[in-house]
């Protein structure tokens, strides 16, 4: 009886584990979206040659932040994306970057990318890039 109480206690807590690490989809953002936070300190994602075309906003239960970010490289050139080039606005307010992440584009180039932006009680809310 013990034996099978240990097995079913080792079961449950597996399965909970298990559970903290799946991502679920928190919302599809229209790019019609216009939020309005003070940004006393200026803070801004670098210049580049990048255009957000939409997102996908994720987390899990342990407070990580994850996005599925389609961006479209504006530049006939070749150019290399970084975390430096993107910035989320969280539900506080605070903007962050993702972490740290270089993606190669060719020019006119559209790709997928999954990038995580770390721990954070507040929800993403939008992410942005600042072109030339």
């Amino acid at each position: 009886m013990m034996r099978s109480l240990f097995f079913l206690f080792l079961l449950y807590s597996t399965s909970l584990i298990a559970n903290q690490d799946v991502i679920i989809v928190d919302r599809v953002v229209p790019n019609s979206i216009e939020l309005a936070f003070p940004n006393e300190r200026n803070i801004e994602p670098e210049i580049s040659d990048f255009q957000i075309n939409n997102f996908i906003l994720m987390s899990n239960d342990d407070g990580e932040r994850f996005a599925v970010v389609t961006l479209t490289n504006l530049s006939s050139g070749s150019r290399t994306l970084n975390h430096n080039h993107l910035m989320a606005q969280v539900s506080n307010g605070e903007r962050i970057n993702p972490l740290p992440f270089k993606q190669a584009f060719k020019g006119d180039e559209t790709i997928s990318l999954t990038l995580g932006f770390g721990e954070n009680k507040f929800p993403l809310l939008t992410i942005y890039t600042r072109a030339k």
